[in-house]
């Protein structure tokens, strides 16, 4: 193989990042201090509309934490996509609760809201949709059926930073609360966090406690008052899920960087749409007109006459020197869903079709457009264009 290898992903991190992670390494706040406060204020403004917003140590834990505070508890159902990461189940059993799998859109790929309907029990207490891909679900259908069952939202927005809806930013919709992710192939990155956002004071009161074991008062105030502040009380049995300020540090500058971060995905994935549109592909759902696709992830499927299956398409790209990734092999398909809840196949046909002939291409700021050259050659080359 004569050129570099090409991943999946890869971070774009720059000298402002480490000039704040080195600053917060001097300073000797490394855990949750000063940066991540700052952090917390600076992505609350960027969302806007009145949010509060609490940092976290991964998407996972803002999704327990999100769930515990609306109520969701032993013998509740949680209503989640099949056609997701297993996060968005495995917080609901996390409370004793169980996630009840529905099917998706077979356009979009996001949670179908008739399939949620049907799925409705009286064990049912709130819903989780997921933005796939960093575009939005029919949040307006899914907002109408909670409120017609008394049901809470809780909106799974990994992919779905800077995603908007019918012109309101993700985070900011008539739901109870929305849950980020920072991981290091998002569309920024703290290495590992995440970020919890709502328009409700008291849940994220909640949430605040419970980041911390259910202590009473932040460990930050305490440490840093200039009074004797030693006294504090456990108010409820809570978790470890604070974010250092390290990881903080980097995401100050991440979301300062976060619009260019997104034109240069729009670019890339504007490319790869004029460019791959007269193969035998399906090409990702597009935003409604006016709004934005974060493009987390550019999701191709391979259509019956491509004459080539999934993971032998994926082989090809990797001895061409090209890495490419899965979102998702639905929960359905996994055996400790699949098992647990007797699933099959035929009960979720369009992410079942879907998981058979999706194929994640590359799409990082750090690409060059040479980069997403040799991706397309190698693409259409596979097809035989």
């Amino acid at each position: 193989m004569s050129e570099k290898f090409l991943p999946y992903a890869l971070p774009e991190i720059g000298e402002e990042e480490i000039n704040e992670v080195a600053d917060a390494l001097r300073s000797g706040w490394v855990t949750t201090g000063p940066k991540t406060k700052q952090f917390e204020a600076d992505f609350a403004a960027f969302i806007g509309d009145g949010v509060e917003a609490i940092a976290v140590n991964s998407a996972t834990s803002g999704l327990h934490l999100a769930l515990e505070a609306v109520g969701v508890t032993t013998g509740d159902e949680v209503i989640v996509p099949t056609y997701t990461f297993t996060t968005t189940a495995e917080v609901v059993r996390y409370l004793g609760a169980d996630p009840v799998l529905v099917d998706v859109d077979p356009h979009t790929l996001n949670i179908d809201p008739e399939a949620v309907r049907r799925a409705i029990t009286p064990k049912t207490k709130a819903i989780i949709p997921v933005h796939v891909g960093g575009l939005a679900c029919d949040m307006d259908a899914i907002i109408a059926i909670a409120r017609e069952h008394g049901l809470k939202v809780v909106e799974d927005a990994a992919h779905a930073l800077p995603t908007s809806y019918k012109g309101r930013l993700i985070g900011t919709l008539d739901t109870d609360a929305t849950v980020y992710s920072f991981y290091a192939n998002k569309t920024m990155t703290t290495g590992e966090g995440g970020m919890v956002v709502s328009k409700n004071p008291e849940l994220i009161k909640r949430c605040k406690v419970m980041r911390l074991h259910g202590i009473s008062r932040d460990a930050f105030d305490r440490f840093t008052s200039k009074s004797p502040s030693w006294f504090y009380e456990v108010i409820a049995p809570g978790f470890k899920y604070n974010m250092p300020d390290i990881c903080a540090a980097l995401g100050i500058h991440q979301l300062k960087k976060l619009r260019r971060f997104h034109l240069a995905r729009l670019d890339m994935a504007e490319r790869y749409d004029n460019e791959l549109a007269d193969l035998p592909l399906i090409l990702p759902a597009q935003a409604l007109t006016g709004d934005a696709h974060a493009y987390h992830i550019y999701a191709i499927r391979l259509k019956p006459e491509a004459g080539i299956d999934r993971a032998t398409f994926i082989q090809r790209m990797s001895d061409m020197g090209i890495g490419c990734s899965v979102h998702y092999i639905p929960l359905h398909m996994h055996p400790v869903w699949r098992d647990t809840y007797n699933l099959t196949p035929e009960q979720f046909p369009h992410a079942h079709a879907a998981a058979e002939a999706e194929v994640s291409l590359p799409l990082y700021t750090r690409m060059t457009a040479d980069d997403q050259t040799r991706v397309i050659a190698a693409i259409r080359e596979i097809l035989g264009a």
